[in-house]
């Protein structure tokens, strides 16, 4: 079961999001600040991480850099409800976050999963595709 990583200081999002994964049959681990995210990430592992960029007191772009540090290539979704998110783009560190702005549907957020997951991995089909 994939582990993921959701950090949001809004717990009704951390909430809505948990219980989508949840369905999807993944494993969650809920932080709401980038000090407790970062405290649950060096004790342990996670296969994806469902990032606030506006957190209070750390940025999440500084988390997702210092994530990122810790485990290259992680595939992480960036959420906002405040701004566009293409900035992400433009920094070396952040390359490959997908984004997503709130409010999303659970719809929106399985494909940003996906998307996320393929932009770092091949994806289930690409492997089975490469094996014909």
């Amino acid at each position: 079961m994939p582990r993921v990583l959701v950090v949001d200081d809004q717990a009704d999002v951390r909430a809505m999001i948990s219980i989508v994964l949840r369905i999807h049959h993944f494993e969650i681990v809920e932080a709401a600040s980038a000090e407790s995210a970062l405290k649950l990430f060096e004790g342990s592992s996670f296969d994806l991480a469902i990032v606030d960029v506006f957190l209070q007191g750390t940025s999440g772009s500084d988390l997702i850099t210092a994530l990122r540090a810790r485990v290259p290539g992680l595939p992480v979704i960036a959420i906002s409800g405040m701004t566009a998110l293409e900035f992400l783009s433009e920094t070396p560190e952040l390359s490959n976050v997908v984004c997503l702005q709130k409010p999303f549907r659970p719809p929106d957020l399985i494909r940003a999963i996906e998307a996320a997951q393929g932009s770092l991995q091949p994806s289930a089909g690409a492997v089975a595709a490469l094996a014909r």
